[in-house]
């Protein structure tokens, strides 16, 4: 199983939630996006273990599982299309989940996150726990 993990999902399990670690034991294929990363990094900017905090995410980057998903062109296709379909029928959703669902349609994955505004998005396969 290919799953993208939205930022919210790696915080928790570097806080040790018990659902998400055991939910990421059983997948075969993490994908991270840049954005993710980015959020991160701005976290940990704000707070007092920016060095820690940056170590730890570099072990989980440099995990054999995980595959991390710069934006290019086509993200930036699926992120028009998202963000049109999403002002269409009047529902917003923050910019960095719109482009976090464009790298989860690009590259095929289904979704992990505690953000239930991504049921907004049609299409959009989120990962059943």
């Amino acid at each position: 199983m290919r799953v993208l993990i939205d930022t919210n999902i790696y915080s928790l399990a570097m806080k040790g939630d018990g659902d998400v670690v055991n939910a990421l034991r059983k997948i075969e294929q993490i994908g991270f996006s840049t954005i993710s990363i980015g959020e991160l990094l701005s976290g940990f900017k704000g707070g007092n273990r920016e060095q820690k905090n940056r170590e730890e995410l570099s072990l989980f980057l440099d995990s054999p599982r995980v595959v991390v998903h710069p934006i290019d062109e086509g993200s930036a296709d699926f992120y028009a299309a998202i963000l049109n379909n999403l002002k269409a029928a009047g529902t917003p959703i923050p910019t960095n989940d719109i482009w976090i669902a464009a790298v989860a349609f690009q590259h095929g994955y289904k979704l992990f996150s505690k953000d239930t505004h991504f049921h907004l998005i049609p299409g959009l396969v989120p990962l059943e726990q």
